[in-house]
């Protein structure tokens, strides 16, 4: 249409000239004359049409190149990477471009703590059919795009897990009642404790088995079976939750009891080799009551949290803000129920000889965030047993402190607790995205 239109035009402009000559042709002179401006107009709007639908693809091709820079797998490298892939994609896709020539491109791609933007800025020529007959060979095209996302933050998350013989009561109130119907010999006990020696206790259990293994005969599920079993859902909850977020998440795994630390999975970023290691997540089995070994007599001092929260705090490095170019954040994880009991000369609660049960000491847990570590806790809330003779006399003058205590050690937003009958599985995996969540946010 377009070259009918420019040789329709010339052959005009002849005839007009053919016409100058006989005076009987004034009449199609001023037709032509007339139709000159209007075939120059369609050509113009033919042209601008042309140039406009060059544009628009343009800005195409410049928005895809942004969103390649942002995009869920350019996100997690550097931004000069990105800003390559960004000039590449644009590139390819404008060559395909008819009678369009870049001029100019320009890829522009900043990281701040939390955001990765990307800006698009193009100039380039489009040639005109038509008004290059009238001077005008090319029209002048030019734009912008602009595409941000959040950045992956990576993060290192260390789970502090109580294995105290306290962790390992019935999970739910079917579960205490069973345990409290069936050791009446040991006048009601919901405790599954574990026992290398029961038979010195005593129980009264059929077999002379410990509580531990009664309760599995019973089919009772305890608090630290739960616990086991969640940390097991949440390595898999974290490794289908990095994917989308193009974010790798490490986990470290350990107990802790009477001497600190215990090494359940050192950390890494293989979430299935976590998962497995999690498995092995059990109560701390002692020789007999009040008794750590045949040859330590503890008096049952199994819950020593400031010796843990020191060597935990000597394992975690510093943290980073996650992004491409950091180290990743670092996120502590606690599960407890939030009672020490260990050997100390120093108690703020009312001792038993050198044996301190207590609410955990957060001295530690200031440290640790104080070095920009987040701290997420859930605390498993301490069963009340007012039927239970040691419990009323050590526990119970505390008892409504512990939760209290367990939250000011937990970052902003990042305490939870679980009580009994409750789901530690479903607490945890929101603990854990909550965790995820405030570690993107902070700087």
């Amino acid at each position: 249409m377009v070259t009918s239109i420019i040789r329709n035009a010339r052959d005009i402009l002849n005839r007009v000239r053919q016409f100058r000559r006989h005076e009987s042709g004034s009449t199609a002179i001023y037709t032509a004359l007339t139709a000159l401006p209007l075939i120059f107009g369609v050509g113009a709007g033919i042209d601008y049409s042309a140039a406009g639908a060059a544009k628009a693809k343009l800005a195409a091709v410049a928005d895809a190149a942004a969103l390649a820079a942002v995009d869920h797998q350019d996100i997690t490298g550097t931004t000069a990477a990105a800003q390559t892939t960004a000039q590449n994609v644009f590139n390819a896709e404008a060559a395909n471009l008819p009678s369009v020539t870049i001029n100019n491109v320009t890829v522009t791609v900043t990281d701040n703590a939390t955001d990765r933007t990307a800006v698009v800025s193009y100039s380039a020529t489009k040639t005109n059919t038509f008004m290059g007959l009238l001077g005008i060979p090319t029209t002048t095209i030019s734009g912008q795009s602009t595409a941000a996302a959040g950045l992956a933050t990576n993060i290192n998350f260390y789970l502090l897990l109580d294995n105290s013989p306290s962790m390992n009561i019935a999970a739910t109130t079917a579960g205490i009642n069973t345990m409290v119907a069936n050791t009446s010999a040991q006048g009601g006990c919901a405790f599954a404790c574990h026992e290398s020696d029961p038979s010195a206790d005593r129980q009264g259990n059929p077999g002379g088995v410990d509580n531990y293994t009664l309760a599995k005969q019973l089919g009772v599920v305890t608090r630290m079976q739960n616990l086991a079993t969640a940390t097991q859902s949440l390595m898999s909850t974290a490794s289908s939750s990095e994917q989308p977020n193009s974010a790798q998440y490490q986990m470290a795994i350990y107990t802790f009891n009477h001497s600190g630390l215990d090494t359940i999975q050192l950390l890494t970023s293989d979430l299935a080799t976590a998962r497995a290691s999690a498995a092995n997540i059990d109560v701390l089995e002692v020789y007999r009551n009040n008794w750590l070994t045949q040859a330590n007599q503890n008096n049952d001092t199994d819950t020593d949290f400031e010796t843990a929260m020191a060597q935990i705090n000597g394992i975690m490095p510093n943290p980073g803000l996650g992004t491409p170019t950091s180290t990743p954040r670092e996120v502590l994880f606690i599960v407890s129920d939030g009672v020490d009991d260990e050997v100390s000369h120093s108690c703020s609660a009312t001792p038993d000889g050198n044996r301190c049960q207590q609410p955990f000491d957060t001295a530690w847990c200031t440290t640790v965030k104080n070095r920009g570590i987040l701290i997420a806790v859930l605390y498993t809330v301490y069963l009340p047993l007012p039927t239970n003779r040691w419990y009323n006399n050590w526990i119970a003058p505390f008892e409504s402190k512990i939760g209290p205590n367990l939250q000011s050690c937990a970052s902003p937003g990042l305490f939870y607790s679980v009580t009994t009958d409750g789901d530690i599985s479903a607490a945890m995996t929101s603990l854990f995205q909550q965790a995820v969540a405030t570690a993107r946010l902070t700087k």
